[in-house]
C-alpha cells in the first residue's frame, strides 16, 4: 500500500479522546491557548497541538501574568517567542475587552457561542473548568485545521459599535424597572384590599385610601409604598432625560448609523424605537451579504426535524439577537396596521389572517423575517418595499 501523505488520517487524542486532523498539528510553530472564564479565575489550556496539554489557573483580570503564561508556554513547548498563537473563549459576562487586548498583543482570538458547542449526550457525564477548557482547546485545533463549521464566531463589534448600543439597551432597562415599581405598588395596596390609580396625585390619593372597615393604611405601608413612588418618579424622570439627549443626537448628528435611522422611520409604520434598535443592534455595524445571513443573524430562520420517520417544523432557530426578534414582531403587526395595502400585508391577508390564533403567529413571523429582509434591502440598496407608503412631511 502507497504512503500518501496528503489523504493521510493521522490524529492525536486529547484529554477527552477527540480525534484531531493532521492539518492542525502540521505547523510546529502554534501555540494554542483555551481560556475557561469566571469572576475569580481564569483556567488556562495551552498546548502546541503535539504535547499533553498544559492547564494554568491564575486570578482573574491579571494580564501581567496573561503575558507571562503566554511567554511561559512558548518555552514549554519548544516554540519560537514570535510564533503564531491562536485562542479562544466563550462569549459571556466578560463582553470582549479580552478579547480586543489578545489581538493587541499579537494573539489570534476567536469569541465562541456557548450554545454552538457540542457537548456529550449522556445523562451524566463530567463537567468541570478544566474539562471544558481542554475540550476549548482541542476544539480551537479542529477548528484552525480545516473544520470551519464546528462551532459558530461571534462577530465582535468595534468599541464605537459596541458603546452605541448602551442608549436604547439603558432605555430598555429603565421601563423594566418602571413595571417592576408599579407592580410592587399595585401588590402592596391589593394586600390591604385597596386600588389606587398610579398617577400624578398619587400620594394624595394614597393618605385618602381606606381599608375594607373605613381604617387608614399602616404607617409602614405607606411609607414603603411612598419610597417606591419616589423611586419610580426617578427613574422616569431619566427615562425622559434619555429620550431627550436620544431625539438631540437625531436632530444633530451627521454619523452614518443615524442617517440609517432617519431613513427608517421614513416609513409608515417604522418609529423611532424599532428604527433606532435596528440600527443600533443590527443593520449599523453588521455586513450581510445576502438575505439568508439576514435571517440567520436574527434568528428567524426555520429549524426542520427530518430523521428517520419523523419530520416536523421546530419553528424558528432563536439563535440570534432577541431583541431583533422582539421588535421585528413589534414591526410586523404595526406593517400590517400601518401599511394595509403593502405586498407583504397582502401577502399575509390571503394566506393566515383567516386561520386560527396558532396559524397567525406563524404568519407573523413569516412576515417579521420578510420585513427584516426588506428594510436591510431600504438601507442598503435603497430598494422600497413593493407598496409601501412613506410618511408625509
Amino acid at each position: 500500500m502507497k504512503n500518501n501523505n496528503n489523504q493521510a488520517t493521522l490524529a492525536i487524542a486529547t484529554s477527552d479522546q477527540t480525534a484531531l486532523p493532521i492539518e492542525a498539528i502540521a505547523d510546529n510553530d502554534v501555540l494554542y491557548i483555551a481560556f475557561e472564564l469566571s469572576s475569580k479565575e481564569w483556567k488556562l489550556a495551552l498546548t502546541d497541538g503535539r504535547r499533553q496539554v498544559r492547564m494554568v489557573t491564575m486570578e482573574s483580570g491579571k494580564l501581567d501574568r496573561l503575558r507571562d503564561e503566554i511567554r511561559r508556554g512558548k518555552v514549554r513547548f519548544g516554540l519560537k517567542q514570535e510564533c503564531r498563537v491562536l485562542s479562544c473563549y466563550e462569549a459571556g459576562r466578560d463582553g470582549f475587552w479580552l478579547h480586543r487586548f489578545l489581538q493587541s498583543a499579537g494573539v489570534e482570538n476567536a469569541v465562541v457561542d456557548s450554545a454552538s458547542i457540542e457537548v456529550n449526550r449522556r445523562k451524566r457525564r463530567a463537567k468541570t473548568d478544566r474539562l471544558d477548557a481542554r475540550k476549548l482547546v482541542s476544539m480551537l485545533m479542529r477548528y484552525h485545521g480545516g473544520e470551519s463549521k464546528l462551532w459558530s464566531v461571534v462577530r465582535v463589534p468595534s468599541v464605537e459599535d459596541e458603546d452605541a448600543r448602551q442608549l436604547h439597551r439603558e432605555l430598555e432597562q429603565l421601563k423594566k424597572q418602571t413595571v417592576a415599581h408599579r407592580t410592587r405598588i399595585a401588590s402592596l395596596l391589593c394586600t390591604q384590599g385597596v386600588s389606587v390609580k398610579i398617577g400624578k396625585h398619587f400620594i394624595e390619593h394614597l393618605e385618602q385610601a381606606r381599608q375594607y372597615d373605613g381604617q387608614e393604611l399602616p404607617q409602614h405601608l405607606i411609607r414603603r409604598i411612598k419610597l417606591e413612588y419616589e423611586l419610580l418618579r426617578a427613574i422616569q424622570s431619566q427615562i425622559l432625560a434619555v429620550e431627550a439627549e436620544r431625539r438631540k443626537l437625531l436632530k444633530q448628528s451627521k454619523s452614518e448609523r443615524i442617517e440609517k435611522v432617519r431613513r427608517l422611520q421614513q416609513l409608515c409604520g417604522v418609529g423611532i424605537n424599532g428604527a433606532w434598535l435596528l440600527v443600533m443592534e443590527f443593520f449599523g455595524w453588521r455586513v450581510f451579504d445576502n438575505r439568508r445571513q439576514v435571517g440567520g443573524a436574527a434568528g428567524l430562520t426555520g429549524t426542520p426535524y427530518n430523521s428517520g420517520g419523523s419530520s416536523r417544523d421546530q419553528g424558528i432557530s432563536k439563535a440570534g439577537n432577541r431583541r431583533i426578534r422582539w421588535i421585528m414582531a413589534e414591526l410586523a403587526w404595526g406593517w400590517l396596521r400601518f401599511q394595509p395595502d403593502s405586498a407583504l400585508s397582502r401577502w399575509y391577508t390571503d394566506k393566515y389572517a383567516n386561520g386560527n390564533s396558532r396559524l397567525r403567529r406563524i404568519g407573523i413571523t413569516a412576515v417579521a423575517r420578510r420585513l427584516l429582509i426588506d428594510l436591510w434591502r431600504f438601507i442598503e440598496q435603497g430598494t422600497v418595499p413593493r407598496g409601501a407608503v412613506f410618511k408625509s412631511a
